[in-house]
């Protein structure tokens, strides 16, 4: 019977743990950005090597060997990205949607145009009316003396 209970409670204490992990902003935040993720894994990665490259040496000896401070740093740098990126909430995406579809499609009329003689001819013909055809007739009659040759 007593078994029972623990397991009751104990199954009971995993859910509530669950919900909370649910409702908890950071943990949501760590799941789903990947860039959050990468830092923190590489602040650990590079704070492990610094410590397994210390361990062992006196603290006035690890602080003077290069690639422990090199470790250290970037350490340091992941972990104060990952903060900054914590504390400014998660980056909102660029809708690329209607705006740079019209864009494109202007861009593609524009080519179209320039690059079709008659798709150009119907278009000016839409915006300033049909092409009139235009036939000329002289009014005035050539002079007889221009035609004729002069005898010499």
């Amino acid at each position: 019977m007593a078994a029972k209970k623990k397991a009751k409670k104990a199954g009971a204490g995993a859910v509530s743990a669950g919900v909370a992990a649910r409702n908890n902003e950071y943990l949501q935040r760590l799941v789903t950005d990947a860039d959050l993720r990468d830092d923190l894994r590489t602040a650990v990665e590079s704070s492990r090597r610094a410590y397994n490259r210390a361990n062992g040496k006196g603290p006035a000896k690890a602080f003077d060997d290069k690639k422990v401070q090199k470790d250290l740093k970037e350490a340091a740098s992941s972990f104060q990205s990952a903060a900054s990126s914590l504390r400014d909430g998660p980056k909102k995406r660029k809708r690329r949607g209607i705006g740079s579809l019209l864009g494109i499609a202007i861009i593609g009329g524009i080519v179209a145009v320039a690059v079709s003689e008659d798709l150009r001819k119907k278009v000016l013909d839409t915006l300033f009316g049909a092409e009139e055809e235009f036939e000329y007739s002289s009014t005035t009659t050539p002079s007889s003396t221009a035609t004729e040759p002069v005898a010499s």
